[in-house]
């Protein structure tokens, strides 16, 4: 597969005129000096090939890359609100399903590949981690009936009679069109775990740095179970995510306690958190009535529009307690006589958050799985200086959505809820806590233990 980069690296005539450089500015060409010389060529075009091999390594996320799909999911059996993660060897079944906004045949085809805790590809061959076959043709699919907007609905299942997974870790689908796997027009990323220890966490609002404020901290026991770790601040590594963000995911983390049968995380000032708020929430499963968080929806030939309730600054609120399905959504469509995958329709959603003016020291995005977590073009709001606020359209399909506003600093990369949103030690946030083991010598990065709290 194709991977890009944002580094640039030396073509070879490039780094040849480097080396030249350095070789015009050596002197006393000597035996032994030619001989230097020589050395340091081959380490600076070693180095080279190395920094490009380096910065080529793709960290794979659930994304979409071909305009035309929409709506991809991924579910463990039927529960709509599961993270992908399932059991090596159980019985758990990964649902994936998507649009294509057509009537039209496609011929769509998936790879599975396996990756190390980064999400970067691991270096085994499909024998060392699938049983069966590599790839796999998506048949099962079923056009959209009644709704103004034409589409087709595929989907499939993991493990499968084809397809079956040997070790645990992280996954990656890889969905193409026509047999171009290097033009994916999708990937989902899930991950399959092996348990073998177990995890007590706790979340508290009474924190290293703040006593319930706007913070929360997260603390956790991994309980061994006596399975054998030889160097637990090498071997193991741990990655912690709050509400399957990825911008402030924590890794790296090394025990504050260690005995025979327990690691303690305790008072570690990285598992910090801000508290948040709530995510808003709206429902679309129907265009006949207008739900919480809906100000109108509209039919404008040939399609449907909804306006969403304008949304104001809370960080002068106090917090209050509200349901929410911590940022994920599910497909409905009320009417629906048979399926609502393939009778939902899809409309026009217009978020609206006013403001007198922009934010000048960063950018405003949508959070949520309605964007699955990303912070890129597709999920930044734009600021209307006439009308005097940040807005974004998505074209969605019907069911109840979950988002929230990120701010993001200028150069940073982590997000925060509190400029737009505020944060308060009281909201009911998701954390999961990943443990992956890589024993000295091993190729792999295992998944041992996995444990949501909230």
């Amino acid at each position: 597969m194709k991977h890009s980069s944002n580094h640039t690296c030396l073509s070879g005539r490039q780094a040849q005129t480097k080396t030249d450089d350095y070789q015009t500015a050596s002197v006393l060409p000597s035996k032994s000096g030619r001989l230097n010389k020589q050395i340091k060529h081959l380490s600076i075009i070693l180095l080279t090939v190395i920094s490009c091999s380096l910065s080529a390594q793709k960290v794979y996320r659930t994304q979409i890359f071909d305009p035309n799909i929409k709506t991809l999911q991924i579910g463990v059996n039927d529960d709509k609100y599961l993270l992908p993660i399932i059991e090596l060897n159980g019985s758990d079944i990964l649902r994936i399903r998507f649009d294509e906004m057509s009537h039209e045949a496609h011929s769509y085809g998936y790879t599975v590949l396996h990756c190390n805790a980064d999400w970067t590809a691991s270096n085994l061959s499909t024998n060392e981690y699938l049983t069966g076959f590599t790839t796999g043709n998506i048949i099962d699919f079923a056009l959209s009936q009644t709704t103004t907007f034409l589409y087709t609905h595929y989907k499939f299942e993991l493990p499968n009679n084809d397809i079956g997974f040997k070790i645990s870790g992280n996954y990656v689908v890889v969905i193409y069109e026509d047999n171009k796997v290097d033009s994916p027009i999708a990937q989902v990323c899930f991950s399959i775990v092996e348990p073998k220890v177990s995890i007590n966490a706790t979340i508290r609002g009474n924190t290293d740095t703040e006593l319930y404020g706007r913070l929360q901290q997260l603390d956790f026991d991994l309980m061994l179970n006596a399975y054998p770790v030889r160097d637990v601040n090498s071997e193991l590594k741990i990655v912690i995510r709050q509400n399957n963000r990825l911008d402030n995911e924590v890794t790296g983390i090394q025990p504050t306690f260690i005995s025979a049968s327990k690691l303690s995380y305790a008072n570690n000032k990285a598992l910090i958190f801000e508290g948040g708020n709530e995510y808003h929430r709206f429902d679309i499963s129907s265009i006949y009535s207008a739900s919480e968080g809906i100000a109108q929806i509209r039919y404008q030939q040939p399609h449907y529009e909804v306006y969403l309730t304008q949304d104001k600054i809370r960080t002068a609120k106090t917090y209050i307690d509200d349901f929410d399905v911590n940022g994920k959504f599910v497909i409905n469509y009320q009417e629906a006589m048979e399926n609502s995958d393939t009778e939902a329709d899809y409309l026009y959603v217009h978020f609206v958050l006013p403001l007198k003016a922009p934010f000048f020291d960063g950018q405003l995005y949508l959070g949520g799985e309605l964007n699955y977590n990303l912070l890129n073009d597709h999920s930044r709001l734009k600021y209307d200086f006439n009308a005097g606020m940040y807005h974004k359209t998505l074209l969605l399909k019907q069911g109840g959505y979950n988002y929230q506003y990120l701010f993001v600093p200028k150069g940073a990369q982590k997000a925060s809820v509190e400029r737009v949103e505020g944060s308060y030690w009281q909201t009911k946030n998701e954390y999961t806590i990943y443990v992956f083991h890589r024993p000295w010598g091993e190729r792999y990065d295992k998944l041992i233990g996995v444990k949501s709290i909230e």
